[in-house]
């Protein structure tokens, strides 16, 4: 779960998240999303006493996004960064939750979802299959069949994203099952926008990247519009975790220049959803 961390009747200042320094920013909260570290400033100039370290978790359901969206709008880099500006590879990655079909010989350890389905995450409608040799092995050693190179750079269908988002469960909240990828050039800068769904149900959506950082480059509720959106390519947050906001996009740039396994949807419902 994503979770809120304050300290009674003291203010926080914010001055590194996942390893990179930010302009000082003071809330009365902080939130942290999996995989995701901060470095917080207290000035202990409050009476003498015993002040409660308080944690909770993000209901995304209720009014904590207000919360959230005050703290992503104060995180910047300390200084003028090099944002990417000239993009070699554009994708638009929609996040989910589906309820597949449960064909289990054991449905009452496997089969506990809605309708007695199984819930999965998806990536553009695509639910992992964890391989039993890892794709970057794979790839390497150049084994055939642990793999697919047609993870799609778009989803498959443009529709009321946020809105209008396939919820019967009986029939059409199934995903796609697969290990698929994208292979990039050493070097490509990369533009990807993640884009929340209604499927199921929406919320805050963690995504980390592995082994590479990343600027956020600009957030939103609703659905995705370019000529709308406003980027920041100034100054934006250098990160490796971002939670994608509840029935919202993020939108994040990178250089691909460490070879690997890149990006997971990290754990929620004991799931991890990779694509490399």
């Amino acid at each position: 779960m994503e979770t809120f961390f304050t300290i009674a009747n003291h203010r926080l200042t914010i001055v590194e998240v996942d390893g990179e320094y930010t302009k000082p920013y003071t809330t009365e909260r902080v939130m942290l999303v999996p995989g995701q570290t901060m470095n917080i400033l207290v000035t202990a100039d409050q009476t003498v006493g015993r002040y409660s370290m308080a944690m909770g978790p993000y209901e995304s359901i209720f009014n904590d996004n207000i919360a959230v969206k005050t703290v992503m709008d104060g995180l910047r880099s300390l200084n003028a960064v090099d944002v990417p500006r000239n993009i070699d590879a554009h994708l638009f990655i929609t996040i989910g939750l589906n309820v597949n079909k449960c064909n289990s010989e054991n449905p009452n350890n496997k089969c506990q979802g809605p309708r007695k389905g199984r819930l999965a995450a998806s990536m553009n409608n695509i639910s992992f299959i964890e391989p039993k040799v890892s794709i970057l092995e794979a790839y390497y050693k150049q084994l055939e069949g642990y793999f697919t190179l047609d993870f799609p750079t778009t989803p498959e269908k443009a529709y009321d994203f946020v809105n209008g988002a396939p919820n019967d469960i009986a029939n059409d909240t199934q995903a796609a099952n697969g290990t698929r990828a994208i292979v990039f050039e050493y070097g490509s800068r990369i533009q990807i926008i993640f884009q929340n769904t209604g499927t199921l149900t929406t919320e805050n959506h963690p995504i980390h990247l592995h082994g590479h950082s990343f600027y956020v480059i600009g957030y939103g509720t609703g659905n995705y519009d370019q000529q709308t959106a406003k980027f920041n390519l100034e100054d934006p947050p250098y990160l490796n975790t971002i939670g994608v906001p509840v029935g919202g996009w993020a939108a994040i740039r990178f250089v691909a220049n460490n070879p690997g396994i890149l990006l997971h949807k990290t754990p929620k419902h004991h799931n991890t959803y990779d694509i490399c």
